[in-house]
């Protein structure tokens, strides 16, 4: 069972977001709370697997709070909740640590999804923001170079496990998938990391869509 906490501001998101999860009978949700501090002291008492986080929340934002449960414990996934004209925030989550990435009014499948893969591991990001994250950071960064520029230098290996990781497949997918054993591809991972020069895998994954090389969804 994946155990779940919910925060937002709006109780009727709160609502839906659990109806949602209700579906799956692998997730359950284990607390609610209505703004960040809250959040994090219910993952500081509950330990969830994946914290569901509004982006924009009274007092300690869902930002702030995303940064404090992935130091204080790193166990716990973090996947936001984000609306359209709020980039900035996704990239400050993004930079916090945070692994998911969705739109409130996507489709339901990706939010079962998303807290799929964060709660294996793996990064998230709902198509739709993943288009905005790129068209912002092209926008923006004067250096490195273009993405496609930064893939071509990984290894074949390591392209085809960077596209997995864009996808929001798990190391243990991944190995399944390339016929590895699991400590390889975390070997892997850890190599385009660093080759890449970013922080974690949902960075990495933002890199994977912008040098358009994300298998589409179900493949």
């Amino acid at each position: 069972m994946i155990r779940v906490l919910i925060a937002d501001d709006e109780p009727m998101i709160r609502a839906g977001v659990r109806a949602v999860l209700a579906t799956d009978p692998g997730i359950g949700v284990v607390a609610e709370a209505g703004d960040g501090r809250g959040a994090v002291d219910l993952a500081q008492r509950h330990r969830p697997e994946v914290a569901v986080l509004d982006i924009r929340m009274p007092g300690t934002d869902g930002i702030a709070a995303a940064a404090e449960i992935r130091r204080t414990l790193p166990g716990t996934g973090v996947v936001m909740l984000t609306t359209f004209g709020e980039d900035d925030y996704i990239l400050r989550a993004l930079r916090g640590g945070a692994q998911g990435f969705l739109i409130k009014s996507g489709e339901p499948e990706e939010l079962l999804a998303g807290v799929r893969a964060v709660a294996e591991g793996a990064a998230y990001l709902s198509p739709k923001v993943a288009a905005r994250v790129i068209t912002h950071l092209a926008a923006a960064r004067p250096a490195p170079g273009p993405a496609a520029g930064r893939v071509a230098a990984l290894t074949p290996r390591e392209r085809e496990v960077l596209a997995l990781l864009g996808a929001g497949v798990s190391n243990r997918g991944i190995a399944r998938r390339l016929g590895l054993v699991e400590g390889t591809v975390k070997g892997h991972v850890s190599s385009v990391l660093s080759r890449l020069g970013v922080p974690n895998r949902a960075a990495a994954a933002v890199v994977a869509h912008e040098a358009g090389i994300v298998p589409p969804r179900g493949t």
